[in-house]
């Protein structure tokens, strides 16, 4: 495992880069943009439906696949012999992100909103798309374990090529039933929720892999790190700003009309950000992991991947449906809460016990950026 780093002095916001500094508020200008353009732009929906992937709008699709590339490309798919070879770390990480956060979101999506099927069911998508590399930048200002992180988001983003449709079968059809509860009529078959994951994640993923694998092979992992990621990780705030704008110009209408209801999605997104980071850390206290080890399975553990949640969620229902505004709200929530518990982490260091030597501690450093 890499040696801890030390933290850095100065408030935590003062670490980020400016455009993770104020990310919060390049979401909600996204938003009102959005909000804005759905009112001036009569058609706006039509025109954005002509031509489609997958059932979702090119630009859309164009969008998602922008926001998803840089983020996969940052993973060092070489090391996950590191994190593997750690069943503490690796089995309480496989069990909190495939079995405790999908039940947990399916709870509380069922409990916060039993009347209101379209945004549980986006609620339950959501618990459905574990972490991907946007955790990083949390677990790095938290003084977590880089590599350990950069191993798990890798190890997520493989799992959920292989099973994140039967799941959503699984939450969505089967458990209902089986505990009498209101089913979601799907019209869709698991292939295609499949197909949208694949295109959506496993497209990029396979594009993030082969840029690190062809870039390090020609230049080095020294300027992979320090040139080529800082270049083109602002593009998946771009992406993800860009399909921001777009979903809510479609959504316009339901927002404006409907704000309890997006309050309403909120609050179980909150309860469950503290339920699974709260949860996650005590795990690991409990198994023996030290403090940086922890960190990165309390950050892998509570953070969603919006981006494929919104892309199936898309595939699925329509750009318009509520399950796709379920998406929607979540980096809203999800920004300010995760910073909030970076500070609670770093109070909770004196809890663990110090970190074991390092084997390697020459490790290059991840980048700054988040996006």
């Amino acid at each position: 495992m890499s040696e801890t780093p030390a933290p850095a002095a100065g408030p935590v916001a003062a670490r980020l880069s400016f455009l993770d500094r104020y990310l919060a508020v390049w979401i909600v200008t996204a938003m009102a943009v959005g909000l804005g353009l759905g009112r001036l732009v009569p058609g706006l929906g039509d025109a954005l439906a002509k031509v489609t992937v997958t059932g979702v709008s090119l630009p859309i699709a164009l969008g998602l696949l922008v926001m998803m590339y840089p983020v996969l490309a940052k993973v060092r798919y070489d090391r996950l012999d590191t994190v593997t070879r750690d069943r503490r770390l690796l089995i309480p990480s496989l069990v909190l992100n495939w079995i405790v956060g999908p039940a947990l979101m399916f709870t509380l999506a069922w409990a916060f909103l039993p009347d209101l099927p379209e945004y549980r069911t986006g609620l339950i998508i959501v618990g459905l798309a574990r972490c991907i590399a946007m955790v990083v930048i949390w677990n790095d200002l938290a003084c977590g374990d880089r590599e350990a992180a950069a191993v798990l988001v890798a190890l997520n983003s493989v799992f959920q090529v292989i099973a994140f449709a039967g799941l959503g079968w699984f939450y969505l059809d089967v458990l209902p039933g089986r505990l009498g509860l209101e089913q979601t009529a799907l019209d869709v078959s698991v292939w295609e929720i499949a197909r949208s994951v694949l295109i959506f994640l496993g497209i990029p993923l396979l594009a993030g892999f082969l840029t690190r694998r062809l870039g390090e092979k020609a230049k080095g992992r020294t300027w992979y790190e320090t040139k080529l990621i800082p270049r083109i990780g602002p593009f998946a705030l771009y992406g993800l700003l860009f399909t921001i704008v777009v979903l809510f110009a479609l959504q316009g209408d339901a927002i404006t009309s409907k704000p309890l209801d997006v309050a309403r999605i909120a609050l179980p997104l909150l309860v469950y950000f503290a339920i699974m980071w709260a949860g996650s850390m005590a795990a690991g206290r409990a198994v023996g992991l030290d403090y940086p080890r922890a960190t990165t399975l309390a950050f892998t553990a509570a953070g969603n991947n919006f981006e494929l949640a919104i892309a199936v969620a898309i595939a699925t229902f329509g750009a318009t449906s509520g399950q796709a505004l379920a998406g929607v709200v979540g980096p809203l929530i999800e920004v300010p809460v995760l910073i909030g518990l970076v500070y609670v982490a770093l109070a909770a260091r004196r809890y663990f016990p110090r970190p074991e030597p390092a084997a390697d501690p020459a490790v290059s450093p991840e980048g700054s950026a988040r996006v």
